[in-house]
């Protein structure tokens, strides 16, 4: 089926962007937003509206298939693309991209997505948010072209083996850590919090307490969980663990720590993302491996997650390759294309590494929807709660939309079977 058009209008995301680096260096919080200045590029104030460019592709039949434009919260920050103004790309939308798009078949998913990863404007690559938003546009086309699941598209571009189950949701709190936390407990979500220790205050200058928090966590999940309830706590310190106790990572003081939190978070697993920001990815990996071969060597069990500097496809790759991480977070809008997203879940097959589906609380929930598919078409090991920091819209939209698919799906297989059967 042909695509007949292709529109943009400008409009909001989930959540806000922040000046990380603004942040990092002592911003302090004024209510919800921050006092001082700005510092990276293309900041107006340190925490400003998120924005999105709704996508909407025509189909010949009439068919309207949709997907979202949206960058994450710390935009311009870890070596991703600068912060993006949906204004400013809707004319490039509707004009490069879409005069290479219309006319094209729209069940040709995978060629149409890489078209638009390989296309130029003015000499430049597409903003990754251009490449995320309008290729869930095409999944959404292809899916509606074939009468198929997203799920089911993805899986046969990628030759993957589509999940059974849902993939296990992992919830952000934002800074309401523990109201959030409880509401989490109470629906049973496998992974969380996230608990946002984006500060040494946060943390605390002996990170004492980080280990007081997790201890709550434990406490709170046996009192609030349903029956069985084996949760697996991920803490993202957005480098602050680097902030209070510094290189290098493998000495006993900081090997020490990892045990305490460890301990603290006894008898659930737990998962630190971010530990440290070396401020470039050969850096970043050179003191993730030094970390991850000392907390080995003294057998402390705490998985550790990449996060910064772990931004494109190249990147997911060269922290795979090298064993940086237990985990790598797959930062879906920072890789363009959403099937990006998916190769990227891919790589990490058979490796020691585990791929979680990520993105950002600044998304949309048309994006999280078709991350949801992403997730089940390659079967991550986690995958994010999104948008935004009230955490039980997030959940509700990701898990539904996973539950809902695999029902579709096994409809599907029974018709299926039963036209087989009748033959």
């Amino acid at each position: 089926m042909e695509i007949t058009g292709i529109h943009a209008t400008p409009g909001y995301s989930g959540f806000f962007f922040d000046d990380q680096r603004a942040i990092k260096r002592g911003a302090q919080q004024d209510g919800f937003t921050y006092d001082g200045d700005p510092v990276t590029d293309g900041f107006d104030e340190i925490r400003q509206a998120g924005e999105t460019l709704i996508v909407d592709v025509e189909l010949a039949d009439g068919t309207v298939a949709r997907g979202d434009c949206a960058a994450v919260q710390y935009s311009g920050a870890g070596g991703r693309d600068p912060l993006f103004r949906a204004a400013e790309y809707a004319p490039v939308v509707e004009g490069p991209v879409g005069d290479e798009l219309v006319g094209r078949d729209a069940t040709d998913f995978l060629e149409n997505a890489e078209l638009l990863e390989d296309l130029r404007v003015d000499g430049e690559r597409l903003h990754t948010a251009i490449r995320y938003g309008v290729s869930q546009a095409l999944l959404a086309a292809a899916a509606e072209a074939t009468t198929a699941t997203r799920t089911g598209v993805l899986a046969d571009a990628l030759d993957t083996e589509p999940a059974t189950e849902p993939v296990p949701v992992f919830g952000q709190s934002g800074d309401d850590r523990y109201t959030n936390a409880e509401k989490m407990f109470v629906k049973g979500v496998p992974v969380l919090p996230h608990a946002l220790i984006n500060s040494v205050e946060k943390i605390g200058a002996n990170g004492e307490p980080l280990l007081e928090y997790v201890e709550w966590l434990v406490e709170r999940s046996r009192e609030l969980g349903p029956e069985g309830y084996e949760p697996r706590f991920h803490i993202d310190v957005y480098g602050m663990i680097g902030e209070i106790f510094g290189p290098p990572y493998d000495r006993p003081e900081v090997v020490d720590y990892f045990g305490a939190l460890a301990d603290a978070a006894a008898p659930s697993p737990i998962q630190i993302e971010g530990p440290m920001d070396a401020g470039g990815r050969t850096d970043q990996i050179e003191a993730m491996v030094e970390l991850r071969n000392g907390l080995a060597e003294a057998g402390v069990d705490v998985d550790i997650v990449a996060d910064e500097w772990c931004n494109t496809f190249a990147d997911v790759q060269a922290f795979v390759d090298a064993e940086a991480a237990d985990l790598v977070q797959i930062k879906t809008p920072d890789l363009g294309g959403i099937h990006r997203s998916g190769q990227a879940v891919s790589y990490c097959e058979g490796t020691e590494t585990r791929a979680y589906l990520g993105g950002t609380c600044n998304e949309t929930a048309t994006s999280a929807r078709a991350c949801a598919h992403v997730a089940l078409a390659t079967d991550a090991a986690q995958v994010l709660a999104k948008p935004g920091m009230g955490f039980d819209e997030g959940y509700m939209i990701v898990e539904n939309e996973m539950r809902r698919t695999l029902a579709r799906r096994e409809r599907d297989r029974r018709r299926a079977d039963e036209v087989t059967a009748d033959d």
